[in-house]
């Protein structure tokens, strides 16, 4: 079932994914952890872990520019799809290994910041290409090059051996997909006229197992991957599917959509068991789970809005729809969305807290 007409372009390009972190004044982080087993971190994806690559490639799918990042170190809109930091910002600092993750492509990083790891994700990408040719961004099976020219700048710097060893013993964090579902697949008629959601699934599926299989004949052997997010709930999706009622009052996650997310973790969940290895550590994380849960329960949380973003009405911004011209709510931290994609710092700082036992899990082994 179709939840969105190909409208325009502009609601095409509105969509992108949703997932993980945050460091807002008004946060506690966890205890930092000193002497990290890990040396770096590298991360691949979309939106929810892109904290600025997007800056550096010509897509309109951006955010380096307010309001974005207000809730930022020195309110810097970095290119980060959020008020704060991500999900991986928060694990390196847990792990003891950095601050926040950089974008692989700003030119202006050490070699000293390079070795304690990047961010190689694509804000508005997915594993399908398609998904990644209609926002004009790096797909995340093209990440996997911009890694392997990683790879050769560290031998450059500190020799072959120092850097295999490096990528070793480095976590990789991946998060990505939704943009497949709602962008892609529900957008504009493609993929749904060649696929039933159920083959969907699976040709996604075996993306992501030659994708996962790509970074282990890299040098790979500890790899965290996240699952994807209910995107019956994302803002945008609720106000696209409910054009024809009252989308501005009448707002509640989209029924018809609720099994799309579950049934892609689950066959996720046994592609990352099936691939385990007695050297090859593959952890499936389920943020799903956590940020149904703040829907479900926004009052507990400390939240006021669960169905519209801090930016504009709500309803439909997001990158350059979020700008400096739009209207933003007063306090970021009492909505669980920033725009009408993606979670603010607190909401994905919740969902960090929910992962902390799968990090800890590895910090251990």
């Amino acid at each position: 079932m179709k939840i969105m007409s190909y409208l325009n372009t502009v609601l095409a390009l509105i969509v992108v994914h949703s997932l993980l972190i945050l460091n807002s004044s008004s946060v506690e982080t966890e205890t930092r952890k000193e002497a990290s087993p890990f040396p770096a971190i590298f991360v691949f994806g979309d939106s929810t872990v892109d904290p600025g690559n997007n800056n550096y490639i010509g897509t309109p799918f951006k955010s380096d520019f307010p309001p974005y990042g207000i809730d930022f170190e020195n309110h810097i809109p970095t290119g980060r799809f959020t008020n704060g930091r991500l999900v991986t910002d928060f694990i390196a600092s847990y792990m003891g290994i950095k601050e926040n993750v950089p974008p692989y492509l700003d030119p202006t990083l050490s070699m000293e910041e390079l070795m304690t790891g990047v961010s190689f994700a694509s804000a508005g990408s997915g594993f399908d290409t398609l998904t990644a040719t209609l926002t004009q961004v790096i797909p995340v099976i093209k990440q996997i090059d911009m890694f392997k020219e990683y790879a050769r700048r560290i031998e450059v710097g500190v020799g072959k051996e120092r850097a295999g060893e490096l990528i070793k013993n480095a976590l990789f964090v991946i998060s990505a997909g939704t943009n497949d579902y709602v962008l892609n697949y529900y957008g504009p008629p493609i993929r749904s006229k060649t696929y039933t959601i159920s083959a969907y699934h699976h040709f996604l599926l075996q993306i992501i197992h030659q994708f996962l299989q790509d970074l282990v004949n890299l040098g790979a052997r500890k790899i965290v991957m996240a699952g994807v997010p209910p995107i019956e709930c994302l803002p945008v999706v609720i106000t696209l599917n409910s054009l024809h009622s009252d989308a501005f009052h009448r707002r509640s996650c989209i029924d018809s959509l609720s099994s799309v997310a579950p049934d892609h973790n689950q066959f996720l969940e046994q592609v990352l068991k099936n691939m385990q290895g007695s050297d090859l550590q593959l952890l499936y994380v389920d943020i799903h789970k956590p940020l149904r849960n703040i829907l479900q329960n926004t009052k507990k949380f400390g939240f006021d809005d669960a169905n519209s973003g801090c930016c504009g009405t709500g309803l439909l911004e997001t990158s350059f729809m979020c700008n400096p011209r739009s209207s933003v709510c007063p306090d970021a931290s009492s909505y669980v969305f920033f725009d009408s994609v993606h979670p603010t710092e607190k909401a994905y700082y919740i969902i960090f807290q929910h992962i902390i036992p799968v990090i800890d899990f590895l910090m251990r082994s």
